[in-house]
């Protein structure tokens, strides 16, 4: 682990005892059997939550945020990736690295305090298929004399359901599959025109598809530049990345926890499991791509806080690594538990169905391993 500096030491330490008493994974396993999944989060908790300022780990203090980076919400996402603790954070910080990165300053004026306090939550509406392609946005932004009109949908958008504000990419010009012609608008919720239609994920998050009959927008609402968002795009994408993979490496540690405790404790044929060297050699494994997670993600992550040139390949790495580890841990997860191991009893069942969601999202392995080597010359 790199050494943190004071202020992200206590804020890790923070960060690990307010998810161990407020969102543990029995507050999981409440909210899906509360039938709340629509909401997909506790309000009271993402009430602490802005009240802890950790919604405003990336804002700048001109906006009410504590401008800690990218490595600071890495560390907090990590937190509560250990306990699967559903909430809005991640969707919103993502939509929060839009306007900082290319909002003007009446558009970071108007949302980033709000953001910053947990007032409002946010999301990112790119994709539109079953697969992570942003180039394939084919939503219409079509020209009006009071600015444009939005007409398409975007699919399974990660804490939409109840989201305020919206980044959303339209095709300005051009068709799907091209990387021009793409432009970021700001939606509100409750505009004309905008309809959620909430999904029952297997990981009880607040997914939704959304619809967008002719969704009036004016030009105050275009983030960035008309037909030339793609660039924007890409670096909002990368951090939203390599803040989901240290979530993903949080899930994947405190999964392989949960685990190597089981085979401390399991007993078989006489013996304890762990002493079985097949099992020794397999929770080896999963240690050392653990370990090589963490490198990836921190690399990530500082190079967004440096603005270094390598943002894209290092995001790509650490989201490509992630999806991997945490894809074995939680299959090792399952099996090493056995029978119970099938049951909704046993928490391998909820990491499992997080791992498989979390990999899905902004990207596949194979996505960001062609994506990877193209960055590359390859």
């Amino acid at each position: 682990m790199a050494i943190l500096t004071e202020e992200q030491s206590i804020l890790k330490d923070a960060a690990k005892g307010w998810v161990a008493d407020r969102a543990p994974v029995v507050a999981l396993r409440r909210l899906r059997d509360s039938g709340a999944w629509a909401v997909g989060h506790d309000p009271a908790a993402w009430a602490e939550i802005g009240e802890m300022g950790w919604a405003g780990v990336i804002i700048p203090e001109a906006f009410g945020g504590a401008a800690f980076g990218y490595k600071s919400a890495g560390l907090v996402l990590e937190e509560m990736g250990r306990t699967l603790a559903a909430s809005p954070l991640h969707a919103t910080l993502a939509a929060a690295g839009a306007l900082i990165l290319g909002g003007t300053p009446a558009q970071q004026a108007k949302y980033l305090p709000r953001i910053a306090t947990g007032e409002i939550t946010a999301a990112l509406a790119i994709d539109e298929g079953p697969h992570h392609r942003p180039e394939a946005v084919a939503m219409i932004a079509d020209p009006t004399p009071a600015g444009f009109e939005l007409s398409g949908k975007k699919r399974f958008v990660p804490d939409a359901a109840g989201a305020d504000l919206l980044i959303v990419a339209a095709r300005t010009s051009g068709a799907a599959g091209e990387t021009n012609g793409l432009t970021l608008f700001l939606v509100e919720r409750g505009v004309v025109g905008l309809s959620a239609v909430p999904l029952h994920a297997v990981d009880e998050r607040a997914a939704a598809d959304l619809v967008f009959d002719g969704v009036p927008v004016n030009e105050t609402a275009i983030l960035g530049t008309v037909d030339e968002a793609w660039p924007l795009l890409g670096a909002v994408l990368d951090r939203a990345r390599a803040t989901l993979a240290a979530e993903m490496l949080g899930t994947a540690t405190a999964a392989f926890e949960i685990t190597l405790d089981y085979l401390k404790t399991r007993t078989q044929f006489g013996q304890l499991i762990g002493s079985f060297q097949a099992l020794q050699h397999r929770a080896a494994k999963m240690f050392t791509e653990l370990e090589l997670t963490r490198s990836a993600v921190e690399a990530a992550l500082d190079a967004i806080d440096s603005a270094s040139l390598d943002i894209a390949p290092l995001a790509s790495l650490a989201k490509a690594k992630a999806n991997d580890t945490l894809h074995l841990v939680s299959n090792e997860m399952v099996q090493m538990h056995g029978g119970i191991g099938m049951t909704d009893a046993c928490d391998a069942g909820l990491y499992m169905k997080r791992a498989r969601v979390a990999e899905a999202l902004y990207g596949s392995s194979s996505y960001h391993r062609d994506r990877y080597a193209m960055l590359g010359g390859y």
